[in-house]
C-alpha cells in the first residue's frame, strides 16, 4: 500500500499505510464524473454492511471548488469521507486516467485487483471480489 497522506477541505489527515491491518478499498472518483456520481450511493451501502470489515476511501480528483466536494458527497453517500487530491497525484501513481478507478489491497497492505469503471458495490459479483479479505 502506498505510504500517501492525504487530507480533506477542512484539514483533516489520514495515511494510508496506518489502515494497514484491515482491508481497504480506495476509489477514485470526481463530482464532474457521470459514472462515479452514479456509483456513489452504492459505495455507501457498502460502507454500512460491511464497513466495519472494510475502509472505504473516496480520493476525489477534483482539481477546482474543493470546499464543494464534502457537502456534495456527504448528500450521495454519508458514510463516506471526502478526501482530496487536487494535484492528481493519485491518478499518477496508480497510472490510470479513467474515472472512477477502485484499488482493493488486503489487510497486509497488499494490492488484490484493480477496477475501472463504475461497479455496483452492493451485488453478488462485488461480494466475490470483496469475499477472500473481507470478513
Amino acid at each position: 500500500m502506498p505510504d500517501f497522506l492525504i487530507k480533506d477541505a477542512a484539514g483533516k489527515e489520514l495515511k494510508l499505510a496506518s489502515l494497514k491491518g484491515q482491508p481497504v478499498l480506495i476509489n477514485l472518483w470526481a463530482t464532474w464524473c457521470a459514472p462515479c456520481v452514479a456509483e456513489l450511493p452504492a459505495l455507501n451501502r457498502l460502507a454500512e454492511t460491511r464497513g466495519q470489515g472494510l475502509k472505504i476511501v473516496t480520493v476525489s480528483q477534483d482539481m477546482a471548488k474543493l470546499d464543494a466536494v464534502a457537502p456534495f458527497l456527504k448528500a450521495k453517500a454519508p458514510l463516506l469521507e471526502p478526501w482530496l487530491d487536487p494535484d492528481g497525484e493519485w491518478s499518477t501513481f496508480f497510472e490510470t486516467t479513467i474515472l472512477p478507478t477502485s484499488i482493493y489491497y488486503d489487510a497486509q497492505g497488499q494490492e488484490v485487483w484493480r477496477y475501472i469503471g463504475p461497479r455496483e458495490w452492493d451485488n453478488d459479483k462485488a461480494a466475490a471480489l470483496l469475499a477472500e479479505t473481507v470478513q
